[in-house]
């Protein structure tokens, strides 16, 4: 199935929240993403699944704006990338976030707000307020007042949580989420998914795991620098398609697909940012 035909495919009966149209990223002269163009409708959740370097986490900074695009055009709500009129929340992997910076759990996730009081005002009291529901939310009261270095793996994933809902996002992007956190992080995660798809929140989660693709989402995304499939998972999960996906990496045991991910087999992901 071709890029036009996945991106006015099977979900075109549904109105696009996110719309991007062959968009390449060039890094040292090779395609972290090469021509991607798919349409992800109000409120879907959607994994997006590939080896380690297809693109994954550069797909997700290009939707929060933390690089462009080389080639094609990104659209939010009909509305070019980085319109005001929504927001856009990102989890990063954990790897990414300085954890020596000077800073509590309840600063972190008041930095949530920051585009609801912006550079002059100072936090309100509805602000406030938010950030303290947020932590609630995800059991990590009592964390208010410790540094990120002195917070487990399943903690840190919570605070992380509790920022990004704390902007009260349209779209909310989770880069590895699940990687090294306990059992009760992970249902505390999907409890929030649950919660957002009830907001008719956009979800993009980017996995490893593909029986949790399979079982726990809508939709999936299935990326080697190009799209490879995308759509519901009946469709994606095919042996072909996970072929083309993760080559000698892919294994199959009793009908099940298994991936080797210790031997990548090339890595052109935009980690550098």
């Amino acid at each position: 199935m071709g890029n036009q035909e996945l991106k006015e495919g099977i979900f075109s009966e549904i109105p696009a929240r996110i719309d991007i149209s062959d968009v390449s990223v060039i890094y040292n002269n090779r395609p972290a993403l090469d021509h991607v163009s798919l349409s992800v409708p109000h409120g879907l959740q959607v994994a997006v699944v590939g080896p380690n370097g297809a693109g994954k986490s550069t797909l997700f900074k290009l939707l929060v704006g933390l690089i462009h695009p080389d080639t094609g055009t990104i659209q939010i709500h009909s509305q070019p990338l980085g319109d005001d009129a929504y927001c856009v929340a990102y989890v990063p992997q954990r790897e990414e976030v300085d954890l020596r910076f000077p800073v509590t759990v309840q600063e972190v996730i008041m930095m949530g707000r920051y585009r609801h009081y912006g550079l002059i005002r100072k936090p309100s009291q509805n602000d406030r307020e938010i950030v303290r529901i947020a932590m609630k939310r995800l059991g990590i009261q009592k964390l208010a007042n410790s540094s990120l270095n002195e917070l487990s793996g399943g903690q840190l994933q919570r605070v992380f949580l509790a920022r990004a809902i704390a902007q009260e996002p349209h779209i909310l992007l989770m880069d590895e989420p699940f990687n090294g956190v306990d059992l009760s992080t992970q249902e505390a995660t999907f409890e929030l998914l649950d919660e957002l798809k009830k907001q008719q929140v956009t979800v993009m989660v980017s996995t490893h795991d593909l029986n949790m693709a399979a079982t726990r989402f809508e939709a999936i995304v299935l990326l080697r620098h190009r799209l490879i499939a995308y759509g519901k998972p009946a469709e994606v999960m095919k042996r072909e398609h996970l072929a083309a996906a993760f080559g000698e990496q892919l294994f199959m045991l009793d009908g099940a697909a298994l991936v080797d991910h210790c031997c990548p087999p090339d890595s052109t992901e935009v980690n550098h940012l």
